[in-house]
């Protein structure tokens, strides 16, 4: 009996593909719960941030390569911030532009030789600033070593318990560190906490601060706007309740400082040294039977520039698919633990199925379908099943994603604003995802060969920081 291997990969691609939009679906409906919930603890609070008297000092660590277009922005940001403690430290890692330059006379920068503690390793500190008009900024200029080796850097520099990583081309709403902060207040187990990263492309920001938040001209960037809100808002706060997050964006996290310490700080061989970071505080609390939490909440907010060109997009995406490969595999042995939980047993399967093989298996099921309807080895109604799965049920996540903003947060109150975001929300699927797809394919071949890896450099327009 001969086996028909053609019928077998249609069935087999399908239902990947079912069960793949299905899981997310599923998240999306644990979101759906999550937010609920936290909306209505927030309703009893009031909309204003709360404000006790009783929280902890922060340190904010701002690494910037290259990053003279946003710096004065985004630090004016972080010094304008409703919080009655907290410092900013600057980490300039060995920038070719003016960014250096651009810190020090725009915030008065004066020499203030101090000597740092070596809890963690980093590349050699080569001066350190403090700013004559803003008692609570320090500046430190080191060698290159990465992102990850700036952070580092940071942590031995940073004077307080909690440090908050915020990238140098990111604003803070006003009131994010407020709402940050408040699992800490909340649950002394907590030890790292993220908030939501939302798109600054083509929002109005005056003096620091966003004023009005628009969509950007650029198709690219509104995709992205879309994109950002469904792996956010209805993806990470679906783990939450369950204590599985896995990743704490590198763009605005906070963390108790000691624990991270305690796990060896920053990895500088990766190039997700974010959601490494994460991974590894998960594994060390359960091996060593110690409670943490960690956490995701929807609404402290950190804007930031997209990419706008299609070879810097692609260029970040395959770093990011390479970076998350290397955390699952670096931490194979946390889903194989009798102490797994949540974080081991759910999170980490459901990552490396749908999001580190996702891209390789999605690409081979397009091609294979595709190619083999031309060549006559498959069936239309199977082709129509499948694009019904991978495409369709895709638009429903995204659609749902935006539906879920419409009725909570309602960042973006224009009518026609929302209107061109659904408009998004469906046409991401015909072509943007897919390309997204060979994307992340590349960053897995890029972390199978293990190519050369480096800050990864993005063009900044800074448009919407004037």
């Amino acid at each position: 009996m001969t086996v028909d291997w053609t019928w077998w990969a249609q069935l087999g691609f399908i239902l990947y593909f079912l069960l793949l939009n299905g899981m997310y679906l599923l998240l999306n409906a644990l979101s759906m719960i999550s937010l609920t919930s936290y909306l209505r603890e927030r309703a009893e609070t009031g909309e204003v941030a709360p404000y006790l008297g009783v929280e902890p000092p922060v340190s904010i660590l701002m690494p910037a390569y290259n990053e003279e277009a946003t710096i004065r922005t985004s630090v004016r940001s972080m010094l304008q911030l409703q919080y009655p403690d907290f410092e900013v430290v600057v980490i300039n890692d060995g920038s070719k532009d003016q960014t250096l330059a651009v810190l020090m006379a725009e915030f008065e920068l004066e020499p203030h030789p101090e000597p740092l503690r070596q809890a963690v390793e980093h590349k050699p500190v080569l001066g350190i600033y403090r700013s004559r008009r803003y008692a609570n900024l320090r500046v430190i200029d080191k060698a290159n070593g990465g992102k990850a080796d700036a952070l580092n850097a940071g942590i031995n520099a940073a004077r307080h318990g909690l440090f908050c990583g915020v990238d140098a081309d990111s604003i803070l709403q006003r009131d994010s560190l407020l709402r940050v902060v408040q699992p800490f207040l909340e649950d002394e187990r907590t030890v790292a906490a993220g908030g939501t990263v939302r798109i600054a492309n083509g929002s109005q920001v005056r003096g620091g601060f966003l004023i009005k938040a628009g969509l950007p001209g650029n198709w690219l960037a509104r995709f992205q706007i879309v994109e950002y809100l469904r792996a956010f808002l209805f993806g990470r706060l679906g783990w939450s309740p369950m204590n599985a997050v896995l990743i704490i964006s590198g763009a605005f996290g906070l963390f108790d400082r000691e624990r991270v310490m305690a796990v060896g700080g920053y990895r500088t061989d990766t190039v997700g040294e974010d959601m490494e970071l994460v991974v590894r505080l998960h594994r060390y609390h359960r091996a060593a039977k110690i409670p943490y939490r960690i956490r995701y909440l929807p609404d402290p907010i950190c804007w930031t520039e997209c990419p706008e060109d299609l070879g810097t997009l692609g260029r970040q995406r395959s770093r990011w698919q390479r970076g998350l490969a290397e955390s699952l595999v670096r931490h194979v042995r946390l889903p194989l633990s009798r102490r797994g939980g949540a974080a081991g047993w759910l999170a980490w399967p459901f990552m490396a199925l749908f999001e580190w093989l996702g891209p390789l298996i999605e690409l081979v099921g397009y091609v294979f379908m595709i190619a083999g309807f031309a060549l006559g080895a498959v069936s239309y109604t199977a082709l129509a099943a499948f694009l019904l799965v991978a495409i369709g049920m895709g638009i429903l996540l995204s659609v749902n994603g935006l539906l879920l903003e419409t009725l909570s947060f309602r960042v973006y109150s224009r009518r026609r604003d929302m209107l061109q975001l659904f408009l998004m929300a469906i046409l991401e699927n015909f072509g943007y995802r897919q390309l997204n797809t060979l994307w992340r394919v590349r960053g897995l071949w890029q972390w199978f060969s293990r190519s050369k890896h480096n800050w990864g450099v993005m063009k900044r327009s800074g448009k919407w920081g004037q």
